[in-house]
């Protein structure tokens, strides 16, 4: 009974509209007040949850994200993707793919991405005579890139949430063909999509022009290699390549672009602060639902639901894609993190999961939630800046769509595509 008073009251308080941390957290109280347990059990879980140290990753990737952002570093990406691409058909939409994801690895953050991205290339696309619909839909889906990249804050919040199963080393370099991979789908769909429309091509400026836009944009995308690097040889650790991102990023904004105001940096102070807080509270309230799924074995109830469905692996990681990619349209990524992560690993572990490539197919499936309504949040980040309203947007966005989906299930049923380099470069190309 307790276990039903803990969904229903959860999902009750969704479809009213309550914001998904208060329906978490209430769920959770209504359950402990019916168990007749103190609510300080509640709160204890809270505070524990937002204490492990690894956890300072986050607010440190969060700020060097915004920092980047505010610090000029955007407008060198976008020349330099502009002038590698613009020249092929629809070159507007596949320099905006490549600088999406070239600034997703700096920023780590999908919604950054496309604030940052989409201010700058969505207006340009739709002055160029490209639809809004396919400047926001080439935007949105590029930027989803992001949750993989090494400077994610989510990659923390999912080593966390594996309760400690998982190498964040390992972590880090199994997202990044997966992150090539959805930048290849989302090139190839955008380019399919502007041969159909007619869409024109531009002039190549030449390999000199090229070459000094990269030179430009390089030290900003220099922090991803200096966080694989410094994690891989030792240098330091995870949470402390989050702290020299911020440093890297607060010298490149002040000194090298010269482009950081007194003003800029407090206004990513306070970005930063903001959202930290938003995730810090969503990661708090989600330790204590997550120690009432523990409580009640959820994570073993759902096994034996799963497994009385079918015994094949391939059907249950269909299985598992659904429900987290349904789950990842009405919740924020860092809460389906939390709260699936106990549930569903150990069940795509029992039928042969690394701990690694099911993070990698946890983020795709969440990334793809962020894009998709009720929820969002990507999307309608896109859809306001383009001034489309989301159902247009929504008609043509399957080309896309269909893309990212197509990369999801290489990377569940295919594992050298997540696993093949943490093998070749920790395990020395070992299985």
């Amino acid at each position: 009974m307790a276990l039903s008073i803990l969904c229903i009251s959860f999902t009750l308080l969704l479809l009213m509209g309550v914001p998904v941390a208060f329906s978490i957290g209430l769920s959770a109280l209504a359950t402990l007040l019916y168990e007749g347990l103190p609510l300080a059990v509640g709160f204890q879980q809270m505070i524990s949850g937002m204490n492990p140290f690894s956890f300072l990753a986050i607010p440190f990737f969060i700020f060097a994200g915004e920092i980047m952002m505010y610090g000029g570093i955007a407008d060198c990406i976008v020349a330099f993707a502009k002038s590698l691409a613009g020249h092929v058909r629809g070159g507007l939409g596949m320099s905006n793919v490549l600088a999406c994801t070239l600034f997703g690895g700096v920023s780590g953050s999908p919604v950054a991405d496309v604030s940052a991205m989409g201010a700058v290339l969505i207006p340009q696309m739709k002055k160029d005579g490209y639809h809004a619909d396919y400047a926001v839909n080439v935007t949105t889906h590029a930027s989803l890139v992001g949750a993989l990249m090494p400077t994610s804050h989510n990659l923390i919040i999912f080593a966390l949430a594996a309760s400690g199963k998982v190498s964040i080393a390992a972590l880090i370099l199994a997202g990044i063909v997966p992150a090539l991979l959805l930048t290849a789908c989302n090139l190839v769909a955008a380019y399919a999509v502007a041969v159909r429309r007619g869409y024109p091509a531009g002039t190549f400026p030449g390999w000199a022009i090229v070459g000094r836009s990269f030179a430009q944009a390089l030290p900003g995308l220099a922090v991803v290699a200096i966080i694989v690097a410094g994690i891989l040889s030792g240098a330091f650790t995870a949470t402390e390549s989050a702290s020299v991102a911020v440093l890297w990023a607060l010298f490149l904004a002040a000194i090298v672009y010269k482009k950081l105001t007194r003003e800029q940096f407090m206004k990513a102070a306070a970005k930063a602060v903001k959202t930290t807080g938003t995730v810090l509270l969503l990661i708090g309230i989600s330790s204590m639902f997550g120690y009432l799924i523990g409580l009640y074995g959820v994570a073993e109830l759902t096994g034996k639901l799963l497994a009385s469905m079918s015994s094949e692996p391939w059907v249950i990681f269909l299985l598992v894609n659904v429900i987290l990619f349904v789950l990842g349209t009405f919740l924020d990524m860092a809460a389906t993190i939390l709260i699936c992560t106990p549930i569903f690993l150990p069940i795509c572990q029992q039928f042969g999961m690394s701990t690694e490539q099911f993070g990698v197919v946890m983020l795709i499936n969440c990334a793809l939630g962020l894009n998709t309504p009720p929820v969002g949040t990507t999307q309608f980040v896109g859809c306001a800046i383009g001034g489309v309203s989301v159902g247009t947007v929504m008609k043509t966005i399957w080309p896309f769509y269909g893309g990212l989906i197509v990369a999801l299930m290489l990377v569940t049923y295919v594992p050298a595509v997540s696993m093949g380099l943490p093998n070749l470069l920790l395990n020395g190309g070992s299985p």
